[in-house]
C-alpha cells in the first residue's frame, strides 16, 4: 500500500508540474511585448544639466525654430490614427507579427505605434555623476599637465562612465545606467583603434573616429590631473594626422564652460604660463589601462624633478575598474557636463534637430558604410571586383593597418562587417518601422554613392543628412573642419528618437552612452552575426521577408540583450 501511495503522489506531482509549465507557456505566448520604445525629447536650456527630478526625466539640446526655407517642411503622406503626427501602426507579439510592411490589415492605433518609439523603463537607474560627501576641493597644484590628443572626437569623449545592466525581460535598446551605489562604473570601450594616411576623400569618416577618440582621452586626462594634483592645460587637438583639421579646442568645445565646470575638481588653464614655456618637460608615455597606484607612485614622482609633464599618448591611459567611485564620477562629469560643444556648433546642431523634427519622430542611422571602414575591415560582400581591388589597395598602402590579408566572407560571417544600406533597409522593415519613417544619415560619403543607397531609399524615401537639411551658406563655417562636422552628427544622433548604428564603432558607443546618461533613450544595436545568416537565406530564396523574418529578427535581439551584449559591448577586464 505504501508503495502505491508513493507512486500516486509522484505521478500527481509530475502532472501538476506539467500543468503549471503549460499554463506559463500559454501566458507567455499571449503577452504582447513592447519591442521598440524610444524617447520624446524634452526641452532643457542646458544640454548637460542634470534634471532635478530623476523619475525618467530626459535632457535635451534646446530646439530652435526652423528658418524660413524649411519652416514648412514637406511632410510625407501618412495615414493618421488620431494624432497630428501619427504614422501607420505596427503591432508586435511573440506569436504574431502583423503588418511587417508598416501597414496593419484593418486596424491601427496610436498605442501600437508608440511601441516603436517608447522609451525603455529606467527602473530607477539614474546618472551617477555627483561627487560623494567626502569629495574635497582639488589639492594644491604640483605642476602642469600638457595633453596632446591623438585620434578623433569621441575617443576624445567616448562613453567613459557607463555601467550597463541587462534584464532578461527587456527588449531591444533597454541597456540601463545604474544609480549611485557600491558598484564601480564600467567603461564602454572601443574594441580597437586605428589610424591611417588615407586620401582626402576619406577624411570625413575617419575624422568622425578621430573626434570621438579625443573626447575619451580628455576625460581620462582630467581624472589623471586630479590623481596627480596637476594643473591641466586645455588639451591640444590633433592637427598633424592625416585628417589635417586645424580646429583648436575652443573651435570644437566651449572652452570657458569646460574650465568653469571643473573648477571644483581640477584647476584648468588655457595656456602654459610664459615662465614655464622653456622649462624642461617630462615627456611620458603613460602606460595603458593603469590604475591609481601607477599615477600616484610612478607618475607623481616626476614632480620631484619636473614642473611640466607632457602626456605623449593620451588614449586609453586610465584603468576602467578598481578606481575610486569619485574618480569615475569625475570622468562622467568631464564627459557629459564639462565637455560641451562650442556655441556655434550647438546652435547649428539644434537647428538640424529642429528641422528633422519637422518630419516627425526620426531615426538617426550611423551608416558606417564608408571607404575607410570597408578597406580597414576587408568587407567586400556585394561589391564588384573593381571595388574590392580598390579597397584592398588602400589597405595594403596604409602602414598603420597591420592586417593585410583578410577573408571578407569570414569577416562577415563573424559579424565584423558593417551592415550594407540594403541590409539596413531589410532590418528596419523587419523591426516594423513604416516606410514613411524619417531617417537621418550620420555618416560621411557612402561607398558607391546613390546607387548603393538605392534600395534603402526605395524603402524609406525620407532620408536626410546635414547637406540636405542645411544650406551651403549655413554649413560653410564647418565644412572644412571635419571634427566640427562630426560634432553636428553627434548632436542630431543624441537627440534622435531612435539611434541605430550599422557598426559598433567609437561614435556608436559614444552616442549610445550619452543617450543613456540623458534619459535611457532607445539605441538598437543590430546583431550582425545573426542577421547575415538571415540575409543570406533571403538572397538564396530559402526565406522571404515578412512575418517569419520579423519574428526571427525580434527573437534574436531579445536574446542578444540578455546574453551577448554584456560581453561584446563592455570591456570589464
Amino acid at each position: 500500500m505504501q508503495r502505491r501511495r508513493r507512486r500516486v503522489v509522484v505521478v500527481l506531482r509530475k502532472l501538476i508540474t506539467c500543468a503549471i509549465c503549460v499554463i506559463a507557456l500559454v501566458a507567455l505566448l499571449s503577452v504582447h511585448i513592447h519591442v521598440f520604445p524610444s524617447s520624446k525629447v524634452s526641452d532643457f536650456s542646458d544640454p548637460y544639466k542634470l534634471p532635478t527630478v530623476t523619475q525618467h526625466t530626459e535632457q535635451s539640446w534646446t530646439q530652435e525654430l526652423a528658418p524660413p526655407h524649411l519652416s514648412k517642411a514637406p511632410l510625407p503622406s501618412r495615414k493618421k490614427t488620431g494624432g497630428a503626427n501619427e504614422f501607420v501602426v505596427v503591432s508586435f507579439s511573440l506569436g504574431n507579427v502583423m503588418g511587417i510592411d508598416g501597414v496593419l490589415d484593418g486596424a491601427s492605433g496610436s498605442s501600437d505605434f508608440g511601441k516603436l518609439w517608447k522609451s525603455p523603463p529606467n527602473r530607477d537607474y539614474v546618472p551617477c555623476a555627483e561627487p560623494s560627501p567626502n569629495y574635497t576641493s582639488p589639492a594644491p597644484s604640483r605642476g602642469f599637465l600638457l595633453v596632446h590628443t591623438n585620434g578623433g572626437l569621441n575617443q576624445m569623449r567616448a562613453g567613459v562612465c557607463i555601467f550597463v545592466l541587462v534584464y532578461a525581460d527587456d527588449m531591444v535598446g533597454c541597456k540601463l545606467v545604474p544609480s549611485c551605489g557600491e558598484n564601480p562604473l564600467l567603461k564602454v570601450c572601443p574594441q580597437f583603434a586605428y589610424s591611417s594616411s588615407l586620401s582626402n576623400i576619406l577624411r570625413w569618416s575617419v575624422e568622425v573616429f578621430s573626434l570621438y577618440m579625443q573626447r575619451d582621452m580628455i576625460c581620462d586626462m582630467v581624472a589623471v590631473a586630479r590623481i596627480i594634483n596637476a594643473t591641466l592645460v586645455v588639451p591640444e587637438l590633433d592637427k598633424r594626422s592625416f585628417w589635417q583639421d586645424s580646429s583648436n579646442f575652443s573651435d570644437v568645445f566651449d572652452e570657458y564652460h569646460f574650465i568653469n565646470a571643473l573648477a571644483n575638481d581640477v584647476k584648468v588653464i588655457k595656456k602654459l604660463p610664459k615662465e614655464f614655456t622653456t622649462a624642461t618637460r617630462a615627456v611620458k608615455h603613460f602606460r595603458s589601462w593603469s590604475g591609481m597606484d601607477y599615477y600616484q607612485d610612478e607618475i607623481a614622482r616626476l614632480w620631484e624633478d619636473y614642473q611640466v609633464i607632457r602626456a605623449a599618448k593620451s588614449d586609453s591611459r586610465l584603468a576602467n575598474n578598481n578606481l575610486p567611485p569619485d574618480i569615475q564620477k569625475l570622468r562622467c562629469r568631464a564627459c557629459y557636463e564639462a565637455l560641451r560643444f562650442a556655441p556655434r556648433i550647438e546652435a547649428m546642431g539644434k537647428l538640424l534637430v529642429d528641422r528633422m523634427r519637422s518630419y516627425g519622430r526620426y531615426i538617426s542611422l550611423h551608416l558606417r558604410y564608408e571607404k575607410d571602414m570597408l578597406a580597414f575591415s576587408g568587407c567586400t560582400h556585394d561589391l564588384s571586383p573593381v571595388e574590392a581591388d580598390e579597397l584592398r589597395t588602400i589597405r595594403e598602402n596604409t602602414a598603420y593597418w597591420k592586417v593585410k590579408d583578410i577573408d571578407s566572407e569570414e569577416q562577415r560571417s563573424k559579424g565584423y562587417c558593417p551592415l550594407t544600406p540594403k541590409e539596413v533597409g531589410i532590418f528596419l522593415t523587419a523591426l516594423g518601422y513604416p516606410s514613411n519613417t524619417p531617417i537621418y544619415i550620420a555618416a560621411g560619403e557612402i561607398y558607391g554613392g546613390d546607387s548603393r543607397m538605392a534600395d534603402l531609399q526605395s524603402r524609406y524615401p525620407i532620408i536626410m543628412n546635414k547637406e540636405k537639411l542645411a544650406s551651403v551658406e549655413e554649413l560653410e563655417p564647418f565644412v572644412n573642419h571635419a571634427s566640427q562636422m562630426a560634432a553636428l552628427d553627434y548632436i542630431v544622433s543624441v537627440e534622435s528618437d531612435v539611434f541605430i548604428p550599422s557598426y559598433s564603432g567609437n561614435m556608436a558607443r559614444a552616442v549610445e552612452g550619452h543617450r543613456r546618461f540623458l534619459g535611457h533613450r532607445k539605441t538598437i544595436s543590430p546583431d550582425r552575426k545573426a542577421l547575415v545568416r538571415l540575409f543570406d537565406k533571403i538572397e538564396k530564396g530559402t526565406m522571404k521577408e515578412g512575418k517569419s523574418l520579423a519574428n526571427r529578427t525580434i527573437e534574436i535581439h531579445k536574446r542578444r540583450y540578455v546574453i551577448r551584449t554584456f560581453y561584446e559591448s563592455i570591456d570589464i577586464l
